[in-house]
């Protein structure tokens, strides 16, 4: 059966696309009026994530005027509070590592009630634990704990990637700091961030804040809104598109919680991850993954509180253009291998007796619309519309549907294009600190850029989702293993 369920979400992507083709042939009426009420219902789509998307926005620029440390010292017992980091390392450069540290150092949370683990992997050799270690000589007693950990290479039952290692960091803090000093679980959080990632001065105040007045709070994760723009002015013109769009699709997720889980940097209670076992070793998409195995862990007692407030993280930048499009594809194509969690999750709700039957269709419908969608919204919107036209033969061509077809397209996705005016605007507010070559005119490109965005969603969303489900329908030796994203300075 969990084969079967790896199998599906492929399965169903395939049948659509083949599908479409087949129907504008043999049916093309029904193809075309199949067309025109799914871009209408993507029109309404937009309409509401649109909505999602202002909300958000609104409360994050309200969230960061906020002092939210002088609120949590409001609350009796805040001062108990500690803060584990976990920054899990591959070969990133020394520059990039180093900003992330200045962005701790800058932050107004009591240093002294943060345990710092950076992570090297064997793998990556020598040269990275030189790295890790020339960052614990500068900035280790600036912190409660600082420990330097080194993951080693092909142990049993390991994918070796992000999820293996965060587990094996853990485990060591667990073992040399927490345990040694007889610090209280319930009162460490545990913050697992990208090494790029760059926090905000006031999050950990934010975090402890949520935390503290978060009702059964031990049962919760945190999630920031991950901004990524640290390198924004050095991306290609397409990666900064993608970008941009996964930072405001993760702002439409803040805005409806039910459908929560985590994503890339996010925070949880020591005292959970230790009961559940740790992140998963064998998985690439651990940042998910670790959602499922507290929900099902705790029989649905678990749920993800947003933060409408956010990190900032890097843009996918290598050298060259097509180098960094393949990595933004590859990129992509690891995060929609998440669709491996669907034959895990559907498994587990069919073991778990506790949890109510309504939870269990309600997760796995949003998760096969989720990763459904992503492969074939946007090929079905972009680019199949045309199908019957050209397939159809001369007997529709000549129909009042086909005459038609091609307006009421026009101008359904006509009214759509406001959602991307909306990405546009957002995009230019949210840029970071401008560098000195940055003139007006850039303005202008920098909201013309999103006339790419059609194009972006079939190459770099619709496309990297069809493989990463295919790989995962065929298995073997077309399995994804976990692809660390370049990052440089």
């Amino acid at each position: 059966m969990y084969r079967l369920l790896e199998i599906l979400p492929g399965t169903l992507v395939w049948i659509t696309l083949i599908g479409m083709v087949l129907a504008s042939v043999y049916a093309p009426a029904g193809a075309a009026i199949f067309i025109i009420l799914f871009d209408t219902y993507w029109l309404l789509r937009t309409a509401t994530l649109s909505s999602y998307l202002i909300f958000t926005f609104r409360k994050m620029r309200e969230n960061l005027k906020i002092n939210w440390l002088e609120k949590t010292k409001e609350i009796e017992g805040w001062e108990r509070v500690y803060h584990l980091v976990l920054l899990p390392m591959y070969k990133e450069p020394y520059e990039l590592v180093r900003e992330t540290f200045n962005s701790l150092l800058k932050g107004d949370y009591p240093k002294e009630k943060i345990i710092i683990v950076l992570g090297t992997e064997e793998r990556a050799g020598e040269e990275a634990l030189m790295v890790a270690k020339r960052i614990e000589q500068e900035y280790g007693g600036k912190f409660h704990d600082f420990l330097v950990t080194s993951h080693p290479f092909n142990l049993e039952g390991e994918i070796p990637g992000k999820g293996s290692n965060q587990a094996w960091m853990a485990k060591e803090v667990k073992r040399e700091i927490i345990d040694k000093e007889n610090l209280d679980y319930e009162d460490i959080l545990v913050s697992v961030f990208d090494v790029d990632t760059q926090v905000y001065p006031g999050y950990f105040g934010r975090l402890t804040h949520a935390f503290l007045t978060t009702e059964d709070r031990q049962h919760t994760s945190y999630q920031p809104i991950p901004l990524f723009n640290n390198n924004i002015f050095e991306a290609p013109v397409f990666a900064r598109v993608v970008s941009l769009s996964a930072t405001f699709y993760q702002m439409m997720q803040q805005a409806r919680p039910e459908n929560l889980a985590t994503f890339s940097s996010h925070s949880m209670p020591f005292k959970a991850l230790v009961e559940i076992g740790f992140w998963h070793k064998n998985v690439v998409s651990e940042d998910s993954r670790i959602f499922w195995q507290c929900y099902l862990h705790y029989n649905s007692n678990w749920r993800v509180i947003p933060l409408a407030y956010p990190v900032s993280m890097d843009a996918n930048v290598a050298a060259g253009f097509w180098r960094s499009m393949r990595n933004v594809y590859k990129q992509q194509r690891r995060w929609a291998w998440g669709s491996e969690n669907i034959a895990y999750v559907i498994t587990s709700f069919i073991k778990n007796k506790e949890i109510k039957l309504r939870k269990k269709l309600y997760w796995t419908f949003h998760k096969l619309d989720s990763f459904y969608s992503w492969a074939t919204a946007s090929i079905l919107i972009f680019a199949l519309g045309w199908l019957p036209l050209l397939l159809g033969g001369s007997e529709f061509n000549q129909s009042v549907l086909s005459y038609n077809l091609p307006a009421i397209t026009q101008n359904v996705m006509g009214l759509a294009m406001l959602g991307i005016l909306l990405s546009a605007i957002l995009g230019v507010i949210l840029l970071p600190p401008k560098p000195e070559w940055f003139k007006p005119h850039h303005y202008l490109l920098y909201l013309i850029q999103w006339i790419l965005l059609p194009v972006t969603m079939i190459l770099l969303g619709g496309l990297p989702a069809i493989d990463a489900q295919t790989r995962l329908m065929l298995g073997g030796r077309f399995r994804l293993g976990y692809w660390v994203t370049p990052k440089r300075r």
